[in-house]
């Protein structure tokens, strides 16, 4: 049976599932997104409370959508949808409208890592606001990395998804309840951009 997000999209887990589109974007259309959002959007660097003192996170980020997200203790105020993320937002829904579970986004955290040492630590996207069982979406541009993911309860081996210019990553119901991730520093370079697509309630 092919996969409904194309030939060479496949499925990486199971159960949870997670899938993989590697050529979600077309080759153009990647490179011009990575151009403009890199060039236009606010970035910046916010600090956060760990063992008791602040420091800057290890990558550049915005938070955009239809509200505030709190996270690792910190609100975060929405930057108002850019035109060309909305556009995107909009294809994903349209592709997704025949998976199973809930695929509808209205807000989406932008990651950019500016080289190999930037990174995210061992998380799981399981914060009150996204409620139980949430489907997260990440469309990745630019220099491909792996991201790493290991079960909670450690019942099989932890592996990594490399995540390439242009892709789609599906994490479904379940994944951040049994799963964390991380994107591990790496001797790469160059720059990436990660765009994490969600429903907050």
């Amino acid at each position: 049976m092919s996969h409904p997000l194309g030939a060479n999209a496949s499925r990486v887990l199971g159960v949870p599932a997670i899938d993989y589109a590697p050529d979600f974007l077309a080759a153009d259309e990647a490179d011009r997104l990575l151009a403009e959002l890199t060039r236009a959007l606010p970035w910046h660097q916010p600090r956060l409370r760990l063992y008791g003192r602040e420091h800057p996170i290890p990558r550049q980020q915005v938070w955009m959508g239809d509200s505030a997200y709190r996270y690792s203790g910190k609100t975060f105020t929405p930057t108002p949808w850019h035109p060309s993320v909305r556009q995107l937002r909009d294809h994903l829904e349209r592709s997704l409208a025949s998976q199973a579970g809930t695929w509808r986004f209205n807000s989406v955290l932008l990651n950019r890592y500016r080289g190999g040492t930037d990174r995210m630590g061992w998380h799981s996207d399981d914060e009150p606001q996204l409620g139980p069982g949430p489907c997260i979406a990440a469309v990745t541009l630019g220099v491909p990395r792996p991201l790493r993911f290991r079960f909670k309860d450690r019942s099989a081996p932890a592996f990594n998804v490399w995540l390439e210019h242009g892709s789609l990553l599906l994490m479904g119901a379940g994944v951040q309840e049994r799963l964390e991730h991380a994107l591990l520093p790496r001797k790469i370079e160059g720059e990436r951009l990660n765009l994490t697509f969600r429903w907050l309630r």
